[in-house]
């Protein structure tokens, strides 16, 4: 056992300073609008570029296919004029026929015709030859092949066709190929593709109106919210119709509305602890007047009652201490109700119960009251080391003043075993307090009958801050009988 007055002050440790939070709000969100418009219009713009893309390859694909034919029917009209005369390959091609190609086809002719040992019969000797890997095509009957390659540095497509030929004196394969520029195609595909953007960009123009009425249609529901919430006045703390949003929205009012019943909660509070206040106040004031009033006409007497002058100052002194130590009371609570968001830090229980005892340990000693502090090992309790400081000193004074001359508090601390949080008891040999009244003298200003004959000029504050601060830090509180059912004895459980 460790007895108060023979330890020194400065043994207890000082409290770490909290850590730093991060400074600076996040960047605002921006416009609701803003934002779907992008999130549905951009990759619909991505979308379609791609689209745009298979679009024009499909296109080129398509004019091959359409020019390939004709390609084809020009190379087999050409073929139609490859005979064997004399036992020679010729070609019968008149620039007649020629043109003809050439308005049919929209674009440049070349030709040539390849004998049957591959010599040039008739046409542009230097045109492209076979390559060597390119197919036949399976889309025609006939023995074609076609091929893209560049003549006179224009990119032409190629249609080569073998022509059986033959008479009385040979037998043989004829070549038979028929160039022609991609301007006529390329045109088409570019005709194809201009239309098809043409047509995609209505269409994004459209759906971008489209979403941005569905957008502000969908968002009238909130703009309507916002107009019922600022035209309401600064009292009307009423719950929002959460039927006034959709579905999705509603979590968002039912917060809202939670959290202006908390605001309700709170100013009810605070209106009743104002009345409660000025009511406590009006009280010594107005004694501290009277008291004010009454020494001074003594002292204007004459003669003058200086034993009688002395009491009244006295009284005044007595009162205005009365007065500070219930300002200092509601002070403490303004402050306990402002703590809720500071950091905790780690506070040591045995030192800061060490550090109590010492401070109050003077009057302990003039009234021969035995203050001993039983604290093996220490416990951390992370809080504010103020407010928990504010706890132990209401207690012990407490305590202190409702034990009578010659009694004995008793602080102990026990550290957090087998799950469980710290402990701190105060046990004294005073009256105690009937079970009756055990859960109602933590209200503000309430004060039990036999409290009052011990100590008429009580507050009524103690163990109401004692209660905030304790559930500020998550711990609970239980009145009870000390040793031999005599005198009350405060356990306060902090969470493990």
């Amino acid at each position: 056992m460790e007895r108060a007055p023979d330890q020194a002050a400065q043994d207890a440790p000082a409290a770490p300073a909290p850590p730093a939070r991060p400074a600076g709000p996040g960047a605002p969100l921006g416009s609701l609008r803003g934002q779907l418009m992008r999130w549905l219009l951009v990759p619909l713009i991505f979308l379609m570029a791609l689209d745009a893309v298979s679009v024009y390859r499909n296109a080129l694909d398509a004019a091959d296919m359409a020019y390939d034919r004709s390609l084809l029917a020009s190379t087999r009209a050409l073929a139609e004029r490859v005979s064997v005369q004399d036992g020679k390959v010729v070609a019968d091609v008149p620039y007649v026929a020629l043109d003809s190609f050439e308005t049919d086809t929209l674009g440049r002719i070349f030709y040539k015709v390849s004998g049957i040992n591959g010599e040039t019969v008739s046409g542009f000797g230097d045109l492209p030859p076979v390559p060597a890997n390119v197919p036949r095509s399976e889309a025609y009957p006939a023995l074609v092949r076609f091929y893209h390659a560049k003549y006179n540095g224009q990119p032409v497509r190629i249609a080569a066709l073998l022509q059986p030929v033959y008479d009385d004196s040979m037998r043989g394969i004829a070549l038979i190929q028929v160039a022609e520029t991609l301007d006529a195609r390329r045109g088409l595909s570019n005709q194809i593709l201009f239309d098809t953007l043409l047509w995609q960009a209505g269409l994004i123009l459209a759906t971008a109106l489209l979403v941005w009425f569905a957008v502000r249609l969908v968002l009238q529901p909130l703009m309507r919210l916002k107009e019922e919430v600022e035209t309401r006045s600064v009292s009307d703390l009423s719950d929002v119709d959460p039927a006034l949003v959709h579905k999705e929205v509603r979590p968002l009012v039912e917060a809202m509305n939670g959290s202006m019943s908390r605001i309700q909660g709170l100013i009810a509070s605070q209106r009743r602890f104002i009345a409660d206040a000025s009511h406590q106040l009006r009280t010594p004031l107005t004694v501290l007047k009277t008291q004010s009033e009454l020494a001074l006409r003594e002292a204007g007497r004459a003669p003058c009652d200086t034993a009688a002058l002395r009491g009244m100052v006295q009284g005044i002194a007595a009162t205005t201490d009365s007065a500070v130590h219930l300002a200092n009371r509601l002070l403490m609570l303004a402050r306990i109700e402002h703590s809720g968001g500071s950091d905790p830090v780690p506070v040591a229980l045995r030192a800061l119960v060490r550090q109590v005892a010492l401070e109050l340990a003077v009057p302990a000693v003039s009234r021969n009251i035995d203050l001993a502090l039983e604290a093996e090992h220490d416990a951390v309790v992370p809080g504010q080391a103020l407010l928990l400081h504010e706890l132990v000193a209401n207690l012990v004074d407490n305590a202190l003043r409702y034990t009578p001359d010659g009694g004995s508090v008793t602080l102990r601390v026990h550290p957090g075993l087998a799950g469980r949080g710290p402990v701190l008891e105060v046990e004294d040999s005073g009256p105690g307090i009937p079970e009756s009244e055990r859960e109602r003298v933590f209200s503000p200003f309430y004060r039990a009958a036999a409290s009052m004959q011990r100590n008429p000029g009580g507050a009524g504050l103690g163990l109401a801050i004692v209660r905030d601060i304790a559930a500020l830090h998550g711990a609970t509180i239980v009145l009870g009988s000390g040793a031999r059912h005599h005198g009350l004895k405060v356990t306060v459980s902090f969470p493990a």
